[in-house]
């Protein structure tokens, strides 16, 4: 079923059967802020996202210019750029792009499919249209979704999930799998007094070296114990999957997708040492398929942007699965 509600100011739109909560903010980016797993008593679901420690704050009077002015988790979208803001056709983009800080408009396309939403919307820097259609059917969430360039010229765009598990789900114990090659780092750490990783490096999938001597088993999710931030890039990708699994809990999560379109995948590890506001004491795992691993202007001097002809659509589909491990 689809139910509306209000989370601290923000309209809500939940679809929902006996396996599965999914809540999405559609005036505030079409976040998904909520992907619970539903157990025999409501006091033992399990949230699958992270939510930061402040939470969501209530919507500004004013549009928000910055992706962190109100981040409280959960799963953006990233477009048409994402990373560092840069510039593009004399245009400002912004720090993760645009859609995340835009309303989203919305519609059920059939009145019998109650767990099926749509939603869209139009940038204003570039001139793309993006499309979600979310189909809740059993322990899986389909996203169906679209760029389209609505001008007459072609248009260049990176494009990313920005998805971060944490909320009741993630602990240390947990157990990442993924078919990745390479391991990338930054060449300049974002918080170096937390960093456990050393920088510029580019070694094998799954062992990274450790600032403090030897290697770091990346499958291996650590505890906010560990008090470290880091950033990795993994590519190689045979093709696009992950799975993350909590023994204890005996539950996995799982995020398949189009290697082709989303080639890179972003391993966001603030364990507990993200000091830095406004990430303060936040923990989760980001584990975010994405076009390219630099920004739009960077990323089509690499390359690595996506160019749509004027009137030209790109198609693609995300599944998530939430289950038994």
């Amino acid at each position: 079923m689809l139910r509306r509600k209000t989370v601290n100011g923000h309209l809500a739109l939940c679809l929902e059967n006996e396996q599965l909560r999914v809540g999405v903010l559609p005036e505030k980016g079409a976040d998904i802020f909520e992907l619970v797993h539903k157990a025999t008593s409501p006091s033992q679901d399990v949230q699958f996202l992270m939510r930061t420690p402040w939470g969501l704050k209530p919507p500004q009077k004013s549009r928000s210019i910055e992706f962190l002015d109100n981040y409280e988790g959960g799963w953006q979208e990233l477009f048409p750029n994402a990373n560092d803001g840069c510039q593009y056709h004399g245009q400002d983009i912004p720090f993760h792009g645009e859609v995340a800080l835009q309303p989203w408009q919305f519609e059920v396309p059939r009145s019998d499919a109650e767990n099926v939403l749509r939603l869209w919307v139009n940038c204003r820097m570039t001139p793309f249209r993006l499309e979600r259609v979310m189909c809740l059917e059993g322990s899986q969430l389909t996203l169906r979704e679209s760029v389209t360039n609505l001008g007459s010229d072609p248009c260049d765009f990176v494009w990313g999930h920005h998805l971060t598990l944490g909320g009741d789900f993630l602990e240390d114990g947990c157990v990442l799998e993924i078919p990745a090659a390479v391991i990338l780092t930054p060449d300049v750490l974002f918080e170096p007094l937390t960093a456990r990783l050393e920088s510029a490096q580019a070694e094998r999938w799954p062992f990274a070296l450790s600032r403090h001597g030897g290697y770091v088993d990346l499958r291996d999710i650590r505890g906010p114990d560990c008090h470290s931030h880091d950033d990795v890039i993994l590519g190689g990708l045979e093709h696009g999957f992950y799975r993350v699994t909590n023994p204890r809990l005996n539950l996995s999560f799982s995020l398949e997708w189009n290697v082709d379109v989303f080639p890179w995948l972003m391993f966001w590890q603030p364990y507990g040492g993200a000091d830095l506001p406004p990430l303060t004491g936040i923990y989760g795992v980001g584990l975010e398929p994405w076009v390219s691993r630099y920004p739009l202007a960077q990323a089509v001097d690499a390359g690595q942007a996506r160019s749509l002809d004027g009137g030209q659509s790109l198609e693609t589909e995300l599944l998530a699965t939430v289950g038994a491990a």
